[in-house]
């Protein structure tokens, strides 16, 4: 797949947010609750895909959680219980930075679990899903993908740039030599949980910028068309001059010199 220029993305990219705009005034003016599931491949590029939406919305009504490992209480409790705080309320979009499906992927591929959890969680969550769209949660799972060559590039920038180097985790390289393994939890867990009130979408991220306006796209076509022209209020001239800004005994910082 020939990589997409960078202008033409940022020219695709900036039509989808505009429109993403349009779709966060509707889910607020309407209490709508949005909830998008991003999972995939590790180097695929989950949170860029994030970003992609958070970036351009407030912050007061789309959130990004992204939990840690479960703490000795929390992994006593019911399994789904430490996500059900972290659902949307009305006018809200959520969107999991990874979910309820480690259990299917990390870790039942790194031995962190039982077959018999995952056999579990493949049963369970289903209906889990089915109570949150009968109750009125759009739900969207997005599964990002790459090519293991693709995946071998990414963690060796990622290794050799100090601003990416936290991206990578013991567990990251250790799980290096497990793609196929990855690949077959996968499509289990597709399999026990693709269902018509909560389908998987996947998602090609060898390249990231393509991958990105796909996903976008095909998330902004599956909520319905509600559009909502922005409304911005009028600006008027100010009276008389602009003021300078003023200082008592605080003075700011010396500017960054160069």
């Amino acid at each position: 797949m020939a990589k997409l220029p960078r202008e033409q993305y940022e020219a695709h990219l900036h039509e989808l947010q505009v429109e993403l705009n349009s779709l966060a005034r509707w889910v607020q003016e309407t209490g709508q609750r949005i909830l998008v599931i991003f999972e995939g491949r590790d180097t695929a590029g989950k949170g860029g895909a994030i970003r992609t939406i958070s970036d351009r919305l407030s912050p007061r009504m789309c959130h990004v959680v992204a939990l840690p490992k479960p703490t000795e209480r929390e992994r006593t409790q019911w399994y789904f219980q430490r996500y059900v705080s972290y659902l949307p309320a009305a006018g809200e979009i959520v969107l999991f930075d990874r979910s309820w499906y480690n259990r299917a992927g990390v870790e039942r591929v790194m031995g962190y679990c039982s077959e018999k959890d995952v056999e579990d969680f493949f049963r369970l969550t289903p209906g889990f899903e089915r109570a949150l769209t009968a109750d009125g949660i759009r739900l969207f799972k997005y599964f990002l993908t790459c090519d293991q060559k693709q995946q071998e590039k990414r963690f060796a920038e990622r290794l050799a740039d100090p601003l990416k180097q936290w991206k990578l985790s013991p567990v990251d390289l250790q799980s290096r030599d497990k793609y196929d393994a990855y690949t077959d939890a996968r499509d289990d867990m597709i399999k026990a949980t693709h269902t018509k009130h909560a389908p998987w979408s996947i998602v090609d991220f060898n390249d990231q910028k393509t991958g990105r306006l796909t996903l976008l796209r095909d998330f902004l076509d599956r909520v319905p068309d509600k559009k909502r022209p922005g409304n911005p209020p009028k600006m008027k001239p100010l009276k008389g001059k602009a003021s300078k800004e003023r200082f008592g005994k605080l003075k700011p910082l010396p500017a960054f010199s160069v």
